[in-house]
This record gives C-alpha cells, structure tokens and sequence, in this order.
C-alpha cells in the first residue's frame, strides 16, 4: 500500500509517500480502507520532534491519527461492526491507504467521508478543553484562533450548553464566527481592548499558539481559568497546557449526536492528495484556516 512517512525530523520535506505493508486488525481493533484522514497541528508538531508524551515515536515513523473510510478487517473481541461499514475514528498512521482504528463510531448521516475525517481529534480536544476550564452555562468563554477545526467545535458545543462565545479569527473569518454564534473580534493590536468592548470574560482558551497568554490570564483574572493546546510555555505563565487525550470512543459518540441533530457541522476547507502531504502540513502551520484540511485516497 501507499503510506506518508519520514525517517527524520524537521521540516515538511522529510515526508514521502512511500510503499509500505498492509497493517492488520488485532484485538480489540479495526482496519479500514482509507478515504479521508484529518489533518492535526499535533501531525506537523510530532514531525517536528516536539516533545509530545502522549505520542511517543520511533523512526521510521508514519503520520495522521484521525481517519474515515471503509471497514475491511474486524479484530477478535470487537462487536457492533463489520466489513463494509463506514466508520470514522482514531488511530496511527492514517495518512495511508488502510490503516487500524483503536477508536470509531458510525458515519452520521448526511456527512461525506472527507467531513468525517475532520471529527475525531477535534471534537476530543474541543469537550476536553470545555471540561478542563470549567465553564457553565451563563457564563463567557474567550476562544482565542476560534475558526480553526476545534474552535469551530468548541463555539458550537458551547453554544449547545448556553455558554456565550467570544472568538477571536482573522478579518476574514468574522463571519464565519458570528455564523457559529460567536462574538466576534480580530487579533492584532490591540485586540485585547476589543475583547474588553464585548463584555467580561470568565474562562479563556488558547487554540493557536499566538503568544497571548499574558492578555488571556489578564482578561480572566486567574491563569487557573485559561488552557492553552498549542503554546508548550504555558506553564511560566500558571497556565494549564492540555496535551493528554480523554476519552475517544465518548467524544466519538458525541459528535455523532451533534451532528444528527443539527448543532455540530464542521467545514473542510481543503483537500489534499497522500502525495502532497507536506503541503497540507505547510498550510496547517501558517493557521488562519476555516475549519478543517483532510488528506484524501
């Protein structure tokens, strides 16, 4: 089969598509056909040699960990599924033809398999990060780079519980964040002053990365109430970084529902070939992206 892998760290050219042996289901596991795998900051971050515990890597090593596709191999111990179901989920080395899923659920319906893709790792991060800082319903949220794939499904799922939503996106993605209910701003200078102009602020989160945890913890009154998935220095600033993944197979399940009743719809913005995978990765990385970029077979 076809499969994206790099022998090295470092920039976008270590990745090649290269030939490579079929994977196979274990317990408790699954394969698919590959049809669409979602693209994750975490990919380029773990290509990079990032320090990331949670994902552990030894060279030569394969990308992606979300996918969506077509059930060809069913593990022993594993029920509910069979050959034939399209399914969407996590596991490693997505970027591939056929790769194994630890994690899966059914394909809502109406959404296409390059949607799906864009599922798994964002949902998961979005109810993680919501769980994490503690906000309720009545309360304001600041979503710092909120137009990307997980600020899309953290506006919506806090909308769904009635907690108010200030994002802030680029000039462009204004609409697109009042489209999901946001309050919308643009960073940049003096963004923080804009933020003050749309009300207080209880909790915040840091999906970008963009040095602005100062003004976050400043806005909030406490660094307890800011969490940050893309900044790795959040701890000099009393700031929680969340990098463990919680419960796959729940956040699956709950996007699932979303989705079927009409509250969680995320874009795809771009599609790329398994060839141009460095690309994708390029892209990811300069951010600004409305909603999700999917690789697809």
């Amino acid at each position: 089969m076809k499969k994206v892998t790099f022998a090295e760290f470092g920039g976008p050219d270590v990745l090649h598509l290269t030939d490579a042996e079929e994977p196979h289901a274990g317990p408790g596991r699954i394969r698919i056909a590959v049809r669409a795998a979602g693209v994750n900051p975490v990919d380029w971050r773990i290509r990079e040699g990032q320090v990331l515990g949670a994902h552990p890597v030894e060279l030569p090593a394969g990308v992606g960990l979300d996918a969506a596709g077509v059930v060809d191999e069913v593990g022993a111990g594993v029920e509910g599924v069979e050959a034939g179901d399209h399914v969407f989920g996590e596991g490693s080395s997505t970027y591939a033809e056929f790769a194994v899923l630890s994690a899966w659920a059914r394909i809502p319906e109406g959404l296409t398999f390059e949607e799906a893709a864009g599922y798994p790792s964002v949902v998961e991060t979005a109810l993680r990060v919501l769980r994490e800082v503690g906000v309720r319903a009545g309360q304001t949220l600041l979503v710092s780079g909120a137009s990307g794939g997980v600020g899309s499904a953290v506006l919506q799922i806090a909308r769904e519980r009635g907690i108010t939503v200030i994002g802030t996106a680029g000039a462009a993605n204004q609409d697109y964040l009042r489209g999901l209910g946001a309050l919308a701003t643009t960073y940049g200078e003096g963004w923080a002053d804009r933020v003050r102009r749309l009300g207080p602020v209880d909790a915040a989160l840091d999906l970008a990365g963009s040095g602005v945890l100062r003004e976050l913890v400043a806005l909030t009154g406490d660094p307890r109430k800011v969490i940050s998935i893309a900044d790795l220095g959040a701890p000099e600033f009393g700031v929680r970084f969340s990098g463990v993944p919680g419960s796959m197979p729940d956040a699956l399940a709950e996007a699932a529902a979303l989705v079927a009743r009409g509250r969680l719809r995320i874009p795809v913005e771009k599609a790329y070939p398994l060839a141009e995978a460095a690309a994708a990765h390029i892209d990811s990385r300069a951010g600004h992206t409305r909603g999700r970029r999917v690789m697809v077979v």
